[in-house]
């Protein structure tokens, strides 16, 4: 994977995090989850097709390139925290923030009464699919397969919502329209953590056990 600077990183970062921070908004406005699971999935689409930097989609190919790519990756995370946090600040400023807010809570009091073991696990499934759907992207782009490439994004992020797998950056959204404080940070931390394992997990058994 062709490396860049990292301010084009940044940008790029912050842009996939206002997305990530858009398909969190309609998903807790939706009534209906799998309505809003399916909705979540806009955003990772538009990040692949509009090429924007999101964590769970560059740190599975750490494998793959020299270790300076791992600055990228981290430049890539925080700015990915810095665009969900500014999506999350900017709508509990509207008439709808205080449902966002309610519903978030929510989803992080369940986040953070889980134990620190399923929190990295369940970020280790999110991560392995997170890959899946960004290596298939590249795989439709070069097939010029766009039908292939809207279901391996939609269903990826469907199948993580509706099972309860943790995504780091969407929680990064959650954490910070619900109520920000030390404990979610290590819960954050934890999860980013378990996405890189899992995002790595199958390049890896391609380059070495395959």
């Amino acid at each position: 994977m062709k490396t860049e600077s990292l301010k084009s990183t940044f940008a790029k970062a912050i842009a996939a995090g206002i997305m990530i921070g858009t398909g969190g908004i309609v998903y807790l406005m939706a009534e209906n989850k799998i309505i809003g699971a399916m909705l979540f999935s806009f955003g990772l689409f538009t990040i692949i097709r509009s090429g924007f930097a999101l964590y769970t989609g560059k740190v599975g190919y750490i494998p793959e390139n020299n270790p300076k790519y791992i600055i990228e990756v981290i430049t890539t995370l925080v700015g990915n925290i810095v665009g969900t946090g500014l999506m999350a600040g900017l709508v509990l400023l509207t008439r709808i923030g205080g449902k966002v807010h309610e519903n978030a809570q929510n989803a992080m009091i369940a986040k953070l009464g889980d134990g620190m073991p399923s929190r990295f696990i369940l970020g280790i499934f999110c991560g392995m699919l997170m890959y899946l759907a960004v290596d298939n992207a590249r795989v439709c782009r070069e097939k010029n397969s766009d039908t292939s490439l809207v279901f391996g994004t939609v269903i990826p992020v469907m199948i993580f919502i509706i099972s309860g797998f943790n995504h780091s950056v969407a929680d990064c959204f959650y954490f910070f329209a619900a109520y920000p404080d030390i404990e979610g940070i290590l819960y954050i931390l934890t999860v980013a953590l378990g996405n890189a394992v899992g995002g790595m997990l199958i390049p890896l058994m391609k380059k070495y056990l395959f």
